[in-house]
């Protein structure tokens, strides 16, 4: 059985060209790729122990060996991060024994009063898992008319897989589902994030699990929404971790004057009504 450590690796060596890293051609190759020979000649280990770590069969390899396959892969800081993350909880799978669970809902009150400072702004709370627990009137009228908050405890991931809508509301369909799916692994917990996962496979089908299993780190670049008004909006996301809560806070700001002047004119309540969903 495999591990996310050795997935991820396996996964960049098969969409690594030697090429890329300097390397002969070596003629037609079995699969595509970075085969396992250069790969651990590289990082200078065995590929034997190169196999048992892509396989699981071995789940606590050293830091000097996980920094040695990052360099011999070429991975850029924020896939060196996610390679670093993915060796902790590999390593810590085999003494996971609490069943999975969702996380808690519950906003602190400290925070729901910082959501309700960036009033009229657009701004929500959520967690990795993708639930959306508190949100801003602004963050309402952007995303009104596309059923993203229509559910009693609205969920963006959910949303993206499983609502035709949202293909249509997020113009880079494809990238945010990347990165709604990589968030995953940052969830609150392990359990946290296998009880999700089992949830909504079933549901969100094979374009769902392909990409959980691809470990691409997303860039996140503008987010670009069709709003059902008409206009197009680009907006640029400022994160702010809620460490001890498992929560983050995100602020979403017009990223040119014409979606300044969008968003303006979109209808929306009285800020008065902050929405904390518990």
């Amino acid at each position: 059985m495999g591990t996310p450590l050795g997935d991820f690796i396996r996964a960049k060596r098969d969409s690594t060209q030697p090429e890329s890293l300097g390397l002969p051609d070596r003629g037609r190759r079995r699969s595509p790729g970075l085969r396992r020979l250069d790969l651990a000649a590289r990082a200078g280990i065995s590929v034997e122990y190169l196999t048992r770590i892509e396989q699981g069969r071995d789940r606590n390899p050293s830091v000097a060996v996980v920094n040695a396959l990052a360099d011999a892969l070429s991975l850029d800081p924020s896939e060196r991060n996610h390679l670093r993350y993915l060796t902790k909880i590999t390593g810590g799978e085999c003494s996971a024994h609490t069943r999975p669970a969702p996380p808690r809902r519950d906003v602190r009150p400290s925070v729901l009063e910082t959501l309700r400072l960036l009033e009229p702004g657009i701004a929500i709370v959520t967690n990795r898992l993708g639930d959306i627990l508190a949100h801003t009137s602004g963050y309402e009228s952007v995303t009104s008319g596309t059923g993203l908050l229509d559910a009693d405890t609205p969920n963006l991931t959910r949303y993206i897989f499983t609502d035709p809508r949202a293909r249509t509301f997020f113009a880079d369909w494809d990238d945010v589902a990347d990165e709604q799916v990589f968030d995953l692994w940052r969830a609150p917990s392990i359990e946290n994030s296998e009880w999700f996962t089992s949830e909504l496979a079933p549901t969100a089908g094979p374009d769902f699990t392909r990409r959980l299993n691809r470990h691409v780190v997303p860039q996140r670049g503008a987010l670009r929404l069709n709003h059902p008004s008409g206009c197009e909006l680009r907006l640029i996301r400022e994160t702010l971790d809620l460490s001890s809560d498992a929560q983050q806070l995100v602020v979403f700001l017009p990223a040119d004057e014409r979606t300044a002047q969008a968003v303006d004119q979109l209808p929306r309540r009285s800020p008065s009504q902050l929405r904390a969903i518990s």
